[in-house]
């Protein structure tokens, strides 16, 4: 998994609000093997023409520069909706390190900071603030340091943010659960060996 440290990086805002999981990888693509075709399934039906496949141009990521984006900032309640991983797997192929918004759905929140995919949650107004001023200045860029806990907007200000403490150790070194796991084997195979001698009785 790719640690996430410090991530600088042209931002795109989606003001959309209760954006599901459905929403962000259509449930008939949840059977296709995890490939490069990935990026494609992602917001599939926000951005494609039902008939023809053409892209909409009025959906923000098939603008420039914003297709080229890899921070979201959204509105309330994104990834609501089914408990699908996939929704994390679309957008990190789509190349999103990270989305911000004022609350999320509780299993995408989950699923994303396990997959080495970061959710920031900060106040409405300033996720409203946010996607303003990337309105107004396309292509600008936002800041994420999850040392510090820390969102620098394109104005400069900055925002601080929460994250659980496993989380951010997992993150800051991109390790999954059974990669945390793996850290203290030597100490399970102390206690196997150990358990084992103590308890011969129990036989081989």
């Amino acid at each position: 998994m790719q640690p996430f440290t410090t991530v600088t990086a042209l931002a795109a805002p989606l003001d959309m609000p209760n954006v599901d999981t459905d929403q962000i990888i259509p449930a008939r693509f949840l059977k296709r093997p995890k490939d490069e075709r990935y990026a494609v399934y992602l917001f599939h039906d926000l951005r494609f023409e039902e008939e023809g496949g053409a892209e909409r141009p009025d959906f923000i990521l098939n603008a420039e520069p914003w297709r080229r984006a890899q921070i979201l900032v959204a509105d309330r309640n994104f990834g609501c909706g089914s408990s699908r991983e996939s929704a994390v797997y679309a957008l990190m192929a789509g190349g999103f390190r990270a989305v911000i918004a004022p609350s999320f759905g509780d299993i995408f929140y989950n699923n994303s900071l396990k997959n080495g995919f970061l959710p920031i949650q900060l106040e409405a107004a300033v996720c409203a603030d946010l996607r303003r001023q990337l309105h107004a200045a396309p292509g600008a860029g936002i800041a994420i340091d999850l040392e510090t806990q820390t969102v620098t907007a394109p104005d400069g200000r900055q925002h601080g943010f929460d994250v659980h403490p496993f989380a951010k150790y997992c993150l800051l070194r991109g390790l999954d659960d059974i990669q945390f796991t793996l850290e203290y084997q030597q100490e399970i195979e102390a206690f196997e060996a150990r358990r084992k001698e103590e308890m011969r009785w129990l036989g081989a």
